[in-house]
């Protein structure tokens, strides 16, 4: 998968469709530590309401929408060759 079609201010633009009268705005940055993952939260002001979408950035480098699998960071076992 191309990782540019992923870009996130890409996905922001496809998901939330800003423009200079309904601007958005990230409200949350968060990396956990342990395994590195990173998340934000953009929000965009609607007539509806406000409407706020998580994004999550995966080990390819892409952004998505949905959080990357817990498979990548198993424990595996290996064979010590002496």
């Amino acid at each position: 998968m191309n990782t540019d079609d992923m870009a996130l201010r890409m996905l922001v633009e496809k998901w939330l469709a800003p423009t200079p009268m309904s601007p958005v705005r990230v409200t949350r940055f968060n990396r956990s530590s342990p395994n590195r993952r990173r998340c934000i939260c953009v929000e965009a002001s609607r007539p509806t309401g406000l409407l706020a979408i998580f994004f999550f950035r995966h080990g390819d480098g892409a952004w998505r929408v949905f959080p990357p699998s817990v498979e990548s960071t198993r424990p595996m076992m290996a064979a010590r060759l002496s």
